[in-house]
């Protein structure tokens, strides 16, 4: 909990007329994330929750609330969807909770580009800028249930990646605008290379309220199931599917032992093969599947949105990214994972000697990507939990063989990702942030020194 005395009775009277709650159930429910991936986060943030739940309407009652909590010294966590998985909504030192998902709404639709609020779900932006015969470049496996603002606070890649690159590419991300955390709230609009000051912050440094993003022309991607009689051919399918001739939005790998979590596919990805989930462009069909049979794959499901619907069946983007690790937890919960990218080139063998070593304790899935202009491959395996030095020690490992690991068990933006302080975003905390009050304890960058009196 917050570590001076607040005045309640004056929070309350200036954010009078706004939704506000102090019901423990809704509190306990806004305090979480999906850190729970995590046995080594759930230790340290299980129980941590916030002291009052606000829920704005618009951006002027966000000014209001920012305002309020730079008054009386309030720390403040912003809430979207809560799909995160790093404890990005987990006030560790109580406070207020903002929930933004009331900013909902679609600004405007132009050529190449949306202007909506940050709380809208991605599942619905993706409708409304679809009715304009557009799509969003990429979304997280969570599309469904995922804010856009939360997305772009803590996201990297996502389906979608393969064909556009990541959200920090130049470009991608045209516009984001936020509120400071001042006695007299600023609205600040950041573009071009100025939106990486808060993009991947945690929501450290600024309260987004409106983001403008590219978008490009929609197509009616259809998914696919291939399976492969092994694991190094659907590896080696995904190296030379990537490439700019074959359009797809998704192409992941997933080994056999997968199977038994995806149990409402059936005999479409049964335990005996290794499966690759796409997204396909109906016009290089031909040539994807003929691709495909040069390495041994046999298609079991080709559906487009419609038809995924209608056979009640899920979309191929939830058999992928981090999808597969809550497809697992749903069945056995003492699995977690890591976060891997891989060296370029990428080198099947490199994975098979992993799988070998690692046997049951780690399943392996691979996400064929685009970042900074060339591809990339990634990995989320399932990891059977032991402790936290296995864990340790697992990663260590992926290190000696030149992996890059970004560690899903810390909560701090430095330790899971970049391994260094981004000072430009420290530097843009001070301009938006000066009392230190946003997400405290997210960065090791910022020091309790830094604030202003």
């Amino acid at each position: 909990m917050t570590a001076h005395r607040i005045d309640w009775e004056g929070l309350a009277g200036a954010l009078a007329g706004i939704e506000c709650s102090r019901d423990p159930g809704r509190l306990a429910a806004a305090s979480r994330d999906y850190y729970f991936y995590s046995p080594i986060l759930a230790e340290v943030l299980d129980g941590r929750v916030g002291e009052l739940l606000v829920r704005p309407r618009d951006e002027a009652e966000v000014v209001r609330v920012a305002a309020a909590c730079a008054r009386f010294r309030v720390p403040l966590t912003i809430r979207g969807g809560g799909t995160g998985n790093y404890g990005q909504c987990v006030p560790l030192e109580g406070g207020v909770i903002l929930d933004i998902t009331g900013l909902d709404r679609v600004l405007a639709v132009g050529a190449g580009s949306v202007l909506c609020e940050a709380g809208i779900l991605i599942a619905a932006l993706e409708r409304a800028v679809r009715a304009h015969g557009q799509a969003l470049l990429m979304y997280p496996s969570t599309r469904d249930i995922a804010t856009i603002g939360g997305f772009i606070a803590g996201g990297y890649a996502g389906v979608g990646s393969i064909r556009h690159g990541i959200l920090k590419d130049p470009g991608n991300v045209r516009l984001i605008r936020v509120v400071t955390v001042e006695e007299v709230p600023r609205v600040i609009e950041l573009r071009g290379a100025d939106i990486q000051k808060v993009h991947h912050a945690f929501g450290t440094n600024g309260i987004i309220t409106r983001l403008e993003l590219a978008l490009a022309p929609a197509v009616d991607w259809l998914h696919q199931i291939l399976l492969f009689p092994d694991y190094r051919r659907a590896l080696e399918f995904g190296v030379a599917a990537s490439r700019p001739d074959l359009d797809s939005f998704l192409l992941t790998t997933v080994e056999r032992r997968f199977a038994r979590f995806y149990g409402v596919l059936g005999e479409r990805f049964p335990a005996d093969r290794d499966a690759v989930f796409a997204m396909v462009n109906p016009a290089h069909l031909d040539a994807w599947r003929a691709l495909a049979a040069r390495f041994g794959g046999v298609e079991t499901l080709c559906l487009d949105d419609a038809g995924i619907r209608a056979a009640q069946l899920p979309p191929a983007f939830e058999c992928a990214y981090n999808h597969t690790t809550l497809m697992a937890l749903r069945h056995e919960r003492s699995f977690t994972y890591l976060q891997i990218a891989y060296p370029m080139p990428f080198d099947p063998a490199l994975v098979l000697r992993q799988m070998e070593r690692y046997g049951d304790e780690l399943h392996f899935h691979h996400e064929f990507a685009r970042q900074f202009g060339e591809y990339a491959v990634f990995a989320l395996p399932l990891v059977a939990y032991f402790d936290r030095e296995r864990v340790y020690e697992i990663i260590a490992e992926f290190e000696a063989d030149g992996c890059l690991v970004f560690d899903p068990h810390v909560y701090t933006i430095e330790d899971g990702g970049m391994k260094t302080i981004d000072t430009a975003q420290i530097e843009f905390k001070r301009v938006a942030d000066p009392h230190g009050l946003m997400n405290p304890g997210k960065t090791r960058g910022w020091n309790a020194a830094m604030a202003r009196a």
